[in-house]
């Protein structure tokens, strides 16, 4: 259920940041996205009943257990180190236009 859940979020959004309340990498993303002007759907998964469970299929599903995960036009980008860097070089705005999370009004 939880897979099938996260999956569909991830489809039917252009951006998704998987994260929690507590955690300073979410809070980076959250200020990245917000600062560019992206458009995305943010789930804290410390508020969601059913958070143990997404974060335990989605490290099934990516491979790897770190907060946050993004994900862009339904790929998995990475967390925030991977994020920032894409940023830095010029790589992020490219794939927000192209999910169409980037430049609506």
């Amino acid at each position: 259920m939880a897979l099938r859940k996260a999956k569909e979020i991830v489809s039917t959004n252009p951006v998704v940041v998987f994260g929690s309340t507590n955690c300073p990498f979410c809070v980076e993303m959250k200020q990245l996205f917000n600062q560019v002007g992206a458009s995305y759907k943010l789930i804290e998964l410390d508020k969601e009943s059913d958070g143990g469970e997404i974060l335990a299929v989605l490290a099934e599903w990516t491979g790897v257990w770190i907060l946050p995960k993004v994900f862009i036009g339904g790929i998995y980008i990475g967390g925030s180190d991977t994020t920032t860097v894409m940023y830095a070089n010029g790589q992020l705005i490219p794939l927000l236009i192209e999910a169409g999370a980037y430049g609506k009004s």
